[in-house]
């Protein structure tokens, strides 16, 4: 397998986002809408992430979906009933709104027939990825566009060919819950050099406090490391697992510390903590629903 040359690359334009999980831990909401199309004040989770994308001058976007999920492509098609209708009534504001979602980037999407695993999920992108190194977001976290994270990510992919990723910071004890990364130091500020990625390890074993975010570039040569990847944990094909054959075959691994605010909405607690905050700090909303907030709580206290 041959690794990735570490100058002369292009900037990944195309991002694939991993969307065909049942989330079961939103069920019964999402037996008939998925999970990414829940609502954080007036958008949902998936638009979201898709601006995170644009914003970092990705225009082209791969849904990885599976059933029932034909709606994901629905919200970023044009709806011409709703638009002359908001059009008559004037309402310039949220007619540009609706037409943003069609102008973001241009949306394709491509069938992951089973759940078999993140590294499946990615592989199902090739055809559409062809040679280019590529993005790849989870469609259930994203950050914040005033504190961005994916244009530091790009750049430094087309740098240096291989894969980089995100890394938060987390508590010793909340190690157990995700990747955690051995690093070198590169001289570079939020920049680490990876050596190796430990899935879920206790607070004892863990090499570092750095977890792996849902935000990966990689280069094209990951399809094939896929392709070569057994089925590990839980019976699915890890793309940490396919990451992780990369490395030891030569491919730089490197991450970029990311110290903004990140919202999770994986887990039902993190979806609501997510919709608090954005709604705080909207500008129509935010104070009157921050009173709202403060009286709230006072009272549970009381």
């Amino acid at each position: 397998m041959t690794t990735n040359a570490p100058s002369g690359n292009r900037r990944a334009v195309k991002a694939v986002i991993p969307a065909a999980g049942l989330a079961t831990r939103f069920l019964p909401a999402t037996k008939a809408v998925p999970k990414e199309l829940l609502p954080v004040v007036d958008r949902p989770v998936l638009q979201y992430i898709v601006e995170e994308a644009a914003a970092a001058g990705i225009t082209d976007v791969l849904l990885v979906t599976g059933r029932g999920k034909t709606s994901m492509v629905d919200h970023f098609d044009r709806r011409p009933d709703v638009e002359a209708r908001l059009a008559e009534k004037g309402d310039t504001e949220r007619l540009a709104e609706v037409r943003r979602t069609s102008e973001l980037a241009d949306i394709y999407t491509c069938r992951q027939g089973e759940p078999l695993g993140l590294g499946h999920a990615v592989g199902t992108a090739a055809s559409h990825v062809g040679d280019n190194a590529f993005a790849v977001l989870l469609g259930d976290e994203f950050v914040d566009l005033e504190e961005p994270l994916l244009p530091a990510m790009l750049d430094l992919q087309a740098r240096t060919g291989g894969i980089v990723l995100a890394f938060v910071e987390v508590n010793p004890e909340e190690t157990s819950r995700y990747g955690i990364a051995s690093i070198k130091e590169t001289g570079t500020t939020d920049v680490v050099e990876v050596t190796g990625l430990v899935e879920k390890p206790t607070p004892e074993e863990a090499p570092s406090n750095l977890a792996v975010l849902g935000r990966y570039v990689l280069p094209a040569s990951i399809f094939e490391a896929i392709d070569n990847t057994k089925p590990g944990s839980g019976g699915e094909i890890q793309l940490t697992d396919a990451m992780a054959q990369l490395l030891a075959d030569g491919t730089p691994v490197h991450g970029i510390v990311y110290r903004g605010h990140r919202y999770d909405t994986g887990m039902p607690l993190g979806y609501l903590q997510a919709v608090v905050q954005l709604a705080v700090k909207r500008p129509d909303l935010g104070a009157e629903f921050s009173e709202w907030l403060k009286d709230f709580v006072g009272s549970l206290k009381g």
